[in-house]
Formats: C-alpha cells, sequence, structure tokens
C-alpha cells in the first residue's frame, strides 16, 4: 500500500515511522523541509502535567510511555545521519503563587485519579529541587513524568529512521488532489502527479487547507506561540517549571492574547522561556507584548533572570482544534484521506501515539488506546454530525 505523509514535522514524521514500520510504501511531502515550521518553532514539551482528566490526558499517557520506548530506540540505535532526540526525563514542577494553591492541588488530585503521578512538595523539598524560585511560591507539585526533546532533532531522527526503513522524502509543494468517486488516487504538485492508496494530512496549522484540496473540510486554525532564549549560563533550573495559569491557557478558547510562564533549561546550558497563546491568523506582527509579558512573568518566578541577557527570540504557529483534542483518524467525507492535526502545543508529545493510531486507521494495526475521541468526524469539526 503505498501511503503519502503531508508535513514532515514532528506529527508527520511519527505517521511516517509507524506506517513504515508496519510495511506502507510512504512517501513524506514537505513544501520547506524536515521540522521546517511549527516543530522548530516550540520547546519540545512531553507533559502529562498540563492534561486534566480526558480523553487527550489518557492519550499523553501513553505517548509519554511511548515516547521513552522510541527515544532509547532512536538514540541507542542511531542510523547513519539520524541525529539524537536529546531526551530528557527531568520531570516537571507546578507553581501556584497565594491564590492559586488550591486550584492547583484540585487539579493534582483530579489527575491522580486517572494514574498521573503528582506529588505536593514541601517548603523544604521545593526549595531543594529548585533553589532559585521566587521565596512567595505558595504550593510546588512535582510531575516525575514530565520529559522534554530537542524538537528540530527529535523529528529528523523519527524521519531518518522512516527513511532508513524504505520511505521517501520529497520538498515539494502540494498544489491539488486527484480525488475520483469520493476516493483519494493522489495529489498534485509543481513536478506532476504522485498516485497513491491513501494520504495523511499532517499539515499543522495549514491543515484546514489541505483538506480543502481534497474537497473535505478540517476546523484547524492557527495560533501563534513566542518564546525568549537566554545566552548559555550555569545551571540553575533543574525541571520544567511553569506557573499553574499555563494549564488554564492551554484550555482556553479565548482569541486573546494569554500569557504563562514556563521556564526551563537546555543541555546547552540556555534557558527557555514562554509561553503565549493568541490567535492573530498568520501575522507577524504585535510580538512585542506577548514577549514583553512573559520575560516580566518570569523574572517573578525567577528573579535571576531580571539580569539574564537574551540570545533571541522566536515565535511559530500551532495547530487548534476548537474542542482542544487533534483530529486522528479517516475523513468523514473523503475515502482514503486521513487526518493527524490539532494538537496545538501538544503535537511533539502525542506524536508517537498520533503514529500509531494512523497506523490502526490506514492498515489496521493495533491501537494503543480508544480512537473515537480524536476521530476527525466529530460534531463540528468537519461540518457534519458526530
Amino acid at each position: 500500500m503505498r501511503i503519502i505523509v503531508i508535513g514532515a514535522g514532528a506529527v508527520g514524521a511519527a505517521c511516517a515511522l509507524a506506517l513504515t514500520e508496519a510495511g506502507a510504501e510512504v512517501v513524506v511531502i514537505d513544501r520547506v523541509g524536515v521540522a521546517g515550521e511549527t516543530s522548530s518553532r516550540c520547546e519540545g514539551n512531553i507533559l502529562v502535567s498540563d492534561k486534566e482528566p480526558g480523553a487527550e490526558a489518557l492519550m499523553a499517557i501513553e505517548a509519554n510511555r511511548a515516547w521513552r520506548e522510541l527515544a532509547e530506540r532512536l538514540d541507542g540505535d542511531r542510523v547513519p545521519g539520524q541525529p539524537a532526540t536529546e531526551f530528557e526525563a527531568k520531570g516537571g514542577i507546578v507553581v501556584a503563587f497565594d491564590g492559586g494553591a488550591d486550584a492547583l492541588q484540585r487539579f493534582a488530585d483530579s489527575q491522580r485519579g486517572i494514574g498521573i503521578r503528582a506529588d505536593v512538595l514541601d517548603e523544604r523539598a521545593l526549595r531543594a529541587a529548585e533553589p532559585h524560585l521566587a521565596p512567595d511560591i505558595a504550593l510546588g507539585v512535582h510531575y516525575p513524568d514530565d520529559a522534554q526533546v530537542q524538537p528540530s532533532l527529535a523529528t529528523q531522527a523519527m524521519l531518518a529512521r522512516a527513511r532508513h526503513l524504505g520511505a521517501q522524502l520529497r520538498i515539494t509543494e502540494v498544489t491539488g488532489a486527484v480525488v475520483d468517486a469520493d476516493r483519494v488516487r493522489g495529489v498534485l504538485t509543481p513536478t506532476g502527479r504522485i498516485d497513491a492508496d491513501a494520504v495523511v494530512n499532517c499539515a499543522g496549522p495549514w491543515a484546514g487547507d489541505a483538506a480543502a484540496l481534497f474537497g473535505s473540510t478540517l476546523d484547524i486554525r492557527p495560533r501563534r506561540g513566542t518564546i525568549l532564549v537566554t545566552a548559555p549560563m550555569p545551571q540553575r533550573v533543574f525541571h520544567k517549571v511553569y506557573d499553574a495559569d499555563y494549564v488554564g491557557a492551554v484550555g482556553s478558547g479565548d482569541a486573546a492574547l494569554q500569557t504563562s510562564t514556563v521556564v526551563e533549561s537546555t543541555p546547552g546550558g540556555t534557558v527557555l522561556i514562554g509561553s503565549s497563546r493568541e490567535r492573530v491568523g498568520f501575522s507577524d506582527e504585535g510580538l512585542l507584548e506577548p514577549l514583553a509579558e512573559i520575560a516580566a512573568k518570569a523574572a517573578r518566578l525567577f528573579p535571576f533572570l531580571r539580569d539574564t541577557m537574551l540570545l533571541r527570540t522566536y515565535f511559530g504557529f500551532r495547530p487548534y482544534a476548537p474542542d482542544h483534542l487533534p483530529a486522528i483518524g479517516p475523513d468523514a467525507r473523503i475515502a482514503g484521506l486521513f487526518h493527524a492535526a490539532g494538537h496545538e502545543g501538544a503535537g511533539i508529545g502525542l506524536a508517537p501515539t498520533t503514529g500509531a493510531l494512523i497506523a490502526h486507521a490506514v492498515l489496521g494495526a493495533e491501537a494503543p488506546l480508544d480512537p473515537r475521541p480524536f476521530l476527525p468526524a466529530r460534531a463540528g469539526l468537519q461540518g457534519v454530525a458526530a
């Protein structure tokens, strides 16, 4: 079976790898290259700490397990030209200032009910874990299973392994679709037609545009996020640390600017500081306000950051689904068209399980969890009844 994967970001690379390992002939198409867009403009989060109980939290738990196995496999047995993922199982700490401690405690209690490890830290344990935190933190909760990869490298590693197993990569644009009697037959590119038995739409924030090429719809929208990067320094942040406000921002449907504090060190000594969310289309204007808010909030969390030099800033567009669940599975209208998009800021973390769900949907491979909550045909996402 020949399958085209549109998009060479983390989700596309994970789908290509899962499909190739399941025996399919895979062609990955991307207009700019591997991890050229969203997957190179994010933090590489593999989180369970920000997920409230529900379908996405269960997927995050499974994906956390899958990433540990996948990273060990990719890093331990690298093929020529395949980079390391820089997987770090460093854990996360969510903190709350006065006024937010009770809500954070209740949230952690609810997560423990579905199997997420969330350990409340007393004052001494919190200071031992993160000695440079602001003194007025009221509560800290440790999530030992939170992890991180270097997103560009991890994406390259997945796709390099898929190519080693026979997948092809073509740097070109999909300009049209070949559909006959509501069934996919291939895609059109500037250099010609590529035939296929199935197509997987992993176009991230552009997934709605990709669906339209096939005569379908998919309500995925861009949501812009910004990140600051400090100059390298001796390590002073030892976990992924974020304010509990981040959980609310992740789950919000508000189009207006929302910022929350996320701070973490990288193996290279820099500190990544986020995060912001706003729906402004694909605009690159008005970046100063979110960057200023992020910097101020981060300095409140870690006061030493006030005197730290910034190396650079960057922004990217995340694929936002209105109900905050990714769309994974068959299209509601066009046979042979599948979608894997709408993960917003969780695409890196959910990538390997997304690939497994796509292999299930396309090839009938075993599903790692119930795929039904993520089906694109759910009410509203494709303009059809559930």
